[in-house]
């Protein structure tokens, strides 16, 4: 765990807030960036997209995620991001996350497992649009969220918020807006999930994961705090920190 000092280095880091609104690109292909975007609130997509323009995108990011901290060491943006619904990020300069680290190993060995998470996360997005069927895939996606929001997974049945348009979903699963409808109502349909513009109501946890042939394992969420390394434990505290009213100038992007 992160000693009161580094999570003080963490804390004190300089940044700046800006709320985007939904469906726009605040980090573009190409563009040379010198800050890490933090989310703070609402959901952001990484993508790419080929030459016609078509979109594919690759993760979604949740509130506490920092979407693009590989950029620290890789500037030049090699994949996008747009707000999938209205988000508010932190934009931290990446000069202050080299000094931070350079002064706290364990700062830089948590981000490093941060990055390491994000990487586990695409492998299984690979898969997802690789190897499994139409309904797999949205099963998979469905319980992934729900795990990092840190839904009520629990229960036989729950809820949670996911502003996402079927146009987004299918770009995140590789399928046609017809086939995401379509399976949309297969799972409602078989009584393992309903999907509203606003939010995912999951009908039948165990149903649902065994129709994703969902496992937690890849997102670290059953690992000790002291083995995951990760910015989790005071990322709550940098959020709060964050959004203190006056603490950090806020922008419209």
């Amino acid at each position: 765990m992160l000693t009161r000092e580094e999570e003080k280095a963490l804390l004190d880091l300089p940044c700046h807030a800006a709320q985007v609104r939904a469906n726009e690109d605040f980090v573009r292909l190409g563009e040379h960036v010198d800050h890490a975007c933090l989310i703070v609130d609402g959901l952001v997509g990484r993508f790419d997209q080929n030459h016609q323009g078509s979109r594919q995108i690759t993760a979604i990011h949740v509130p506490g995620d920092m979407a693009d901290l590989h950029s620290v060491v890789q500037p030049q943006a090699t994949s996008a991001l747009q707000a999938l619904s209205v988000a508010t990020i932190v934009r931290i300069p990446h000069k202050a996350i080299r000094a931070a680290t350079a002064a706290h190993p364990a700062l830089a060995e948590a981000l490093w497992r941060d990055c390491m998470v994000d990487a586990a996360i695409l492998a299984q997005w690979v898969v997802n649009v690789g190897r499994r069927d139409a309904r797999s895939r949205l099963a998979h996606l469905f319980c992934e969220i729900a795990t990092r929001l840190e839904a009520n997974i629990g229960s036989a049945s729950f809820r949670f918020p996911f502003h996402v348009t079927q146009a987004q979903l299918a770009d995140a699963t590789g399928l046609t807006l017809v086939h995401v409808n379509r399976t949309l109502r297969v799972l409602r349909e078989e009584g393992l999930a309903e999907v509203t513009r606003h939010e995912v109501r999951v009908l039948d946890w165990e149903g649902l994961a065994a129709a994703g042939d969902f496992q937690t394992d890849y997102l670290q969420r059953d690992s000790a705090i002291e083995e995951r390394l990760r910015i989790v434990p005071p990322v709550d505290q940098l959020v709060r920190h964050l959004v203190v009213p006056g603490r950090v100038p806020v922008s419209r992007c």
